[in-house]
């Protein structure tokens, strides 16, 4: 079985919780453990998937955060530079489930993160798990 570190920008506690539960919700059912460090935002989980990699503790990721539009130009900065981080990192072969949620208000979010309703966590749990079977069918890590 698989060791998943998630790794959270914990900016919206209530809106997080909800994706760490269906994370832990999907990998548990699968019978694979995991570990979760917290980062301060979205730009941050990037370097923490990095550096976490480093230390080959881990066969996949799960990013988590949430980014809601604000009034200013800082939501797209956030929103396309923490996914094009994470895209490098799954470029570079890394088995990563994107579950940050880049949304235009809390209702889109609440709906995305509730684990009965579109359950984006558990969904790039799901999606980490894919890649990292990916790997194996071709041999890789």
């Amino acid at each position: 079985m698989a060791h998943v570190l998630i790794v959270e920008a914990r900016f919206y506690s209530h809106l997080n919780d909800m994706l760490l539960d269906g994370v832990r919700s999907a990998l548990e059912a699968e019978g694979h453990s995991h570990e979760t460090v917290t980062v301060p935002g979205a730009l941050e989980v990037p370097a923490a998937i990095a550096l976490a990699d480093q230390s080959g503790r881990y066969d996949a990721y799960v990013a988590l955060g949430v980014v809601i539009r604000g009034e200013t130009w800082h939501f797209e900065v956030v929103s396309n530079e923490s996914a094009r981080g994470i895209m490098a990192l799954t470029l570079d072969g890394l088995a990563i489930g994107n579950g940050i949620l880049t949304v235009e208000n809390e209702q889109q979010a609440l709906a995305r993160a509730d684990k009965t309703r579109k359950d984006k966590g558990g969904e790039a749990a799901k999606a980490a798990l894919a890649m990292l079977a990916l790997k194996e069918q071709f041999g890789i890590g």
